[in-house]
């Protein structure tokens, strides 16, 4: 759960500006934030699903992502206003091992294998 958590943050770093500062209001099974420049995302935790839905500002654009963990997998998937689609695919094999592999929003396949040492 923790990986699904840490990719989905590491997705709404990226859209929302680095300075911003986000204020968060909510539980643990949902949450909504909005930052100084007036992006805003809610979280929805529902046992292995998380969803996230967000708008950007700048833009006026929304985006969606959902995670679904089965087991030792994560499932993410992801859509933005503009019709890009993303999705990534998580195996834990334990020790900090895990490959990682999918689709980015531009249609570039990727994948990674990750040991405790970093990723390639």
């Amino acid at each position: 759960m923790k990986s699904i958590l840490k990719t989905a943050f590491a997705t709404v770093a990226l859209l929302v500006s680095a300075s911003a500062f986000s204020n968060c209001v909510g539980g643990p099974n949902l949450e909504t934030c909005n930052d100084s420049n007036g992006n805003s995302y809610t979280v929805n935790r529902m046992g292995s699903m998380t969803s996230m839905n967000g708008y950007n500002a700048q833009t006026g654009s929304t985006w969606n992502q959902t995670s679904n963990t089965y087991g030792n997998t994560t499932q993410i998937n992801g859509n933005a206003a503009n019709g890009a689609h993303w999705n990534e695919t998580i195996q834990n094999y334990g020790n900090g091992n895990r490959s990682i592999y999918g689709t980015d929003s531009r249609g570039n396949a990727y994948s990674h294998y990750c040991t405790s040492y970093g990723c390639n």
